[in-house]
This record gives C-alpha cells, structure tokens and sequence, in this order.
C-alpha cells in the first residue's frame, strides 16, 4: 500500500515539474511572438515606405517611347 502511495507521490511530483516546464516554454514562446509580431510589423511598415519611394522614381522618369521607334 505504502508503495503505492508512493508511486502516486512520484507521478504527482513528475506532473508538477512537467507543468512548470511548460508554464516557462509558454512564456517564452509568447515573448518570441510578441518580438516577432512587432518584427512584422517593422517590415510591413518598411515594404511601404520602399513601395512608395519607387512609385515616386517610376513617376520621375520619362515614358518610354517605345511605339515611336517601332513607327520610324
């Protein structure tokens, strides 16, 4: 009986380490997504402003006069 018990005691011990274990992993894990979340949103904000400088150097240049050479 007294065996058993501590059989019990041993699987209670090793379930509480268990879930110690994994209260610190999720921790972690939520830190990482959060420094990834603002990582993304750092790089969504950069894509704009790169998508808006070339716009403005696409607007600069001149049309290319392509169907006037395809006529001479």
């Amino acid at each position: 009986m007294i065996s058993e018990f501590e059989l019990l005691a041993n699987k209670v011990d090793s379930l509480a380490e268990l879930a110690h274990a994994l209260r610190i992993e999720n921790a972690e894990l939520r830190r990482n997504s959060a420094q990834l979340l603002a990582e993304n949103v750092d790089m969504h904000q950069r894509m704009s402003q790169a998508h808006e400088r070339v716009a403005a150097l696409l607007e600069k240049m001149p049309a290319e006069e392509s169907s006037d050479k395809e006529n001479a």
